[in-house]
């Protein structure tokens, strides 16, 4: 194994997610200056470029890296935020791969909601709790709205992009619990000791993000 560059002052660790989010993140951090070039078809999870360490994580994995200060900043989306608890700071809405968190249930069901079926526990939980619903909650990892389906649960709370899913399944959201979008989170450690790199970048995202809003 490639052992990891002593990082300097001026050195930033980056922490993606892989899939959507690492895609459109690499399109607005070359806008912010910070290009980065990945190799197409390659396995390797961390990337160095001049200055920069990229490392390739999990979504659930990226406040965990930033949190514990083997990265410096990340990018991720405001649900996988809320749902880690970890204790990052959160200086930019990227406003990008925007979705929302909602209950879900069948269209047409007026029941006693006593479980509901999410892969958002925590979120779920302090949700339930202000809504005064002692439900059971069932964690799951995929196809949530199969547990609507099927009588695993009476409701679903659950990521919704289009609601085209929803739809084809008779299903409908009932309550949103928040909007979610993506998010540049910063080690709060790091940005005091590499605030050199991480003030320009932060600034200079704010300003494409205000940019991209009022266009």
């Amino acid at each position: 194994m490639t052992p990891a560059p002593t990082r300097t002052p001026d050195h930033l660790t980056l922490a993606l997610p892989k899939g959507r989010i690492l895609e459109e993140a690499l399109v607005l951090l070359a806008r912010a200056g910070l290009p980065l070039t990945m190799p197409e078809k390659s396995r390797a999870l961390r990337h160095e470029f001049p200055g920069v360490t990229l490392l390739e994580l999990r979504n659930q994995d990226v406040p965990v890296y930033v949190d514990l200060g083997v990265a410096d900043v990340g990018i991720v989306g405001k649900d996988v935020l809320i749902e880690s608890g970890r204790a990052v700071y959160e200086p930019v809405d990227l406003r990008f791969a925007a979705c929302r968190l909602s209950l879900i249930r069948e269209i047409g069901a007026t029941g006693t909601i006593g479980r509901v079926g999410t892969k958002y526990p925590r979120a779920a939980r302090a949700y339930l709790n202000a809504q005064g619903i002692p439900a059971e909650i069932v964690k799951l990892s995929g196809n949530i709205e199969l547990a609507a389906l099927t009588g695993l649960a009476d409701a679903v709370i659950d990521l919704v992009q289009t609601g085209g899913t929803l739809r084809a399944n008779n299903l409908e959201e009932v309550d949103v619990l928040f909007e979610s979008s993506a998010r540049l989170v910063v080690n709060r450690a790091a940005l005091k000791l590499r605030r050199e790199r991480l003030r320009p970048l932060i600034e200079r995202l704010r300003e494409l993000v205000a940019a991209d809003t009022v266009g």
